[in-house]
């Protein structure tokens, strides 16, 4: 359980429950689950990253070290949710990697000239799926350096 919100180094954004729940699990076997939040839709993700709300005073903004996010999301999908991101100048910098079901040429480009940086379709099996988030999860948690 996370208590604060600036120790998230993983947001995960995934409105299925059992693609959440596998993800989750992938992680935890790199022990990479520990500093991760689930979000289930977009207007969480607004909520937690931008903190437009006017009526609250504004905190600090949440920097985790990987978004990792669906493209089909109720409320606010995810590909308004990585326009949204990308051109906030507070997190603009922050790696997105989109896993998604879509192999549509016309979704992969559209996230890759929002600026994603790695645009990834869902594995159909478990094996697959889970070492296609451990590998993911690691890289940009501990291999790759971000701008802070």
């Amino acid at each position: 359980m996370i208590d604060n919100v600036n120790d998230i180094e993983i947001v995960l954004v995934e409105d299925n429950h059992w693609e959440a729940e596998l993800t989750i699990r992938a992680l935890k076997k790199t022990e990479l689950d520990s500093k991760l939040i689930w979000l289930k839709n977009g207007e969480e993700v607004k909520e937690l990253l931008l903190n437009e709300e006017d009526d609250v005073p504004k905190r600090q903004i949440v920097k985790p070290k990987l978004i990792l996010i669906d493209l089909n999301l109720p409320k606010i999908n995810g590909v308004e949710i990585i326009s949204l991101l990308k051109s906030d100048s507070r997190t603009k910098n922050i790696p997105i990697v989109v896993m998604t079901s879509s192999s549509q040429e016309g979704d992969l480009n559209k996230c890759y000239e929002l600026g994603v940086n790695s645009y990834v379709v869902k594995p159909g099996n478990y094996q697959s799926f889970s070492e296609a988030c451990n590998q993911i999860g690691l890289y940009w948690t501990m291999t790759n350096r971000a701008i802070e």
